[in-house]
């Protein structure tokens, strides 16, 4: 039976886990120059800063920086790989938070919620950073001597429940939602279509991203609770935490590309006089707003074209804009509790 306490077993497992720290920072390193351009739009100012990238940045380049290390000081350069990895989870959870207030349209109890459960989980990151590491002459590099095992397999658990909750928030929001938009607003489906997109989008992601960290997750726990020796405990901490800034950083790259060039979702308000469903396109694409009120029903279809008109020469032509609106009263809607549709579209004729 293998002694993984002995030295040599250690020294070996040493040797592994560089090597395998190596092969990680080759897939991220693939995984960072396939979306550099991401990043550079944001830089060179190409794109608009908005402040929850912060964590998509910090996601991304805590990581970069945690997988390259040097020996100089062993301890410190663990401590901070320690640190920035763990970090990079909680970063990967707090992208998908964040996604989850904007389906909910930052309903406060919502807020607090997550604020709470990120609170919670960064306490556990940064009581897990507490290891000792040193230079190895046999195995020439560093190795960890000592973790505290309970709270890294804690911060792992934590992390997988946080994931869940975060999951199942946004599933729910988003398939009442889509109930909602399917029963009362049937006329519209052409409209909706790319309503329809961005929430299988924002779902199925979330559903991918929460099922490849809890996988990782799962094997971190695992050694870590076995605790075979402290290269093996930690040996699949990395994993998890490229796993899950990768899946999350997609999922944020994803949905920033899906709202430039077409749709974008402000989200559902909620309230004593209704919800709504805002979504914009960029030029040339159809806006489409879906309010509900308690003053008004009816089909409100509101419609700028565009006419030629010929003026002796039939090379000549002037356009005239006309904005037209157009109000339908179906006999079935009826009353101050039902709700309208305000659809405006921009065409040529």
């Amino acid at each position: 039976m293998t002694d993984w306490m002995s030295p040599q077993v250690v020294a070996q497992n040493a040797a592994a886990f560089t090597q395998f720290m190596h092969a990680l920072f080759g897939v991220y390193m693939w995984e960072w120059f396939l979306s550099l351009d991401f990043d550079w739009q944001y830089l060179s100012g190409k794109r608009k800063f908005r402040w929850p990238l912060i964590f998509y940045f910090a996601d991304r380049y805590l990581l970069f920086f945690a997988l390259i290390g040097i020996p100089i000081d062993c301890q410190a350069l663990y401590t901070f790989n320690q640190l920035a990895g763990d970090a990079a989870v909680g970063l990967a959870s707090i992208n998908l938070s964040i996604r989850t207030i904007a389906v909910w349209s930052r309903a406060k109890w919502v807020i607090c919620l997550l604020v709470v459960i990120i609170l919670g989980h960064w306490a556990l990151i940064l009581q897990g950073v507490l290891l000792d590491a040193e230079w190895s002459d046999e195995a020439k590099t560093c190795i960890i001597t000592s973790t505290d095992n309970t709270i890294l397999a804690a911060t792992f658990i934590y992390s997988m429940a946080f994931d869940l909750i975060v999951m199942l928030l946004t599933a729910y929001k988003l398939g009442g939602m889509s109930r909602r938009v399917n029963s009362e607003n049937h006329h519209v489906k052409t409209s909706m279509s790319t309503a329809s997109r961005l929430g299988k989008m924002i779902f199925a992601d979330g559903l991918i991203f929460f099922f490849i960290a809890f996988i990782a997750n799962t094997l971190a726990s695992v050694f870590m609770i076995l605790n075979l020796n402290p290269i093996m405990s930690v040996i699949f901490n990395v994993p998890a935490a490229v796993a899950s800034t990768i899946v999350s950083c997609r999922a944020v790259r994803r949905l920033t590309n899906f709202n430039n060039p077409g749709a974008e979702i402000y989200g559902a308000s909620t309230g004593q006089t209704g919800s709504n469903v805002a979504f914009r396109s960029g030029p040339g694409g159809p806006q489409v707003t879906v309010p509900r009120n308690q003053t008004k029903s009816g089909v409100h279809v509101q419609m700028e074209t565009f006419t030629r008109a010929e003026e002796g020469n039939k090379d000549n032509f002037d356009d005239d804009a006309k904005r037209q609106t157009v109000i339908f009263m179906p006999d079935g809607l009826t009353g101050d509790k039902r709700s309208y549709t305000d659809v405006e579209a921009k065409g040529r004729l």
